[in-house]
């Protein structure tokens, strides 16, 4: 149908949640009005959207608000999922979960102790890093029989965790190359050169009220 109302997303190229929620609506072949915020100054219209102010975040044509990144990417991959992201070759949907809380919970926060140390009163980056590391080396070992987390092909708890793995490792890449993490840095070097994760980063201005439409993904 002409003109039909397309869902909005609020997204920041930077940002590894945004990455993954960019990276599901692509797989998913979900056509999006893309609106670029710049975290420093955000947009009224974000605001009002979703006040906590933090991307992604997707409005559906009906008005409902997604705030939530992995969310996002549940709601994509529920309306298609032609790579079966949600259907590993290994293990079931409830695995993936799983392992995903552990990179959003435990991961992440020695992530953001490591790369921001001054916002953790008390915190110390090397501790946060080692801490950090106990959780890749559960992923090396994953992928020491099969290409991928769940299997050999891509699943919903690669592109869920892959964001993550990028930010710890560009904190100190010297560092993590010297790791004896070989499975897991062709697993993310893989990641880093895939034409999916290069699709969704291209470079966008800040969307401001007033801006023309913006298609996300663009026209192949």
């Amino acid at each position: 149908m002409m003109n039909e109302p397309l869902p909005i997303l609020y997204s920041f190229r930077r940002c590894p949640y945004a990455m993954r929620a960019r990276l599901a609506l692509c797989v998913s072949e979900t056509r999006c009005e893309l609106r670029e915020i710049v975290l420093r100054d955000k947009a009224p219209a974000f605001l009002e959207a979703s006040p906590k102010g933090t991307v992604p975040v997707v409005v559906t044509p009906d008005g409902r608000v997604i705030e939530e990144s992995f969310d996002i990417m549940l709601w994509a991959l529920e309306r298609h999922d032609p790579e079966r992201w949600l259907t590993p070759e290994h293990g079931t949907l409830d695995d993936m979960l799983a392992l995903i809380t552990q990179s959003d919970n435990g991961f992440k926060t020695n992530l953001d102790c490591y790369k921001y140390p001054n916002r953790h009163d008390g915190g110390s980056a090397l501790a946060a890093r080692e801490a950090g590391g106990v959780f890749l080396c559960e992923l090396d070992k994953r992928l020491a029989t099969t290409s991928h987390l769940f299997g050999d092909r891509v699943s919903l708890a690669d592109m869920a965790i892959a964001p993550f793995v990028r930010q710890f490792a560009h904190v100190d890449r010297a560092w993590f190359d010297d790791q004896n993490w070989p499975q897991l840095r062709d697993w993310l070097d893989r990641f880093l050169s895939s034409d999916r994760f290069l699709s969704i980063m291209n470079k966008y201005t800040k969307w401001q009220s007033g801006d023309g439409v913006t298609l996300f993904p663009g026209k192949s």
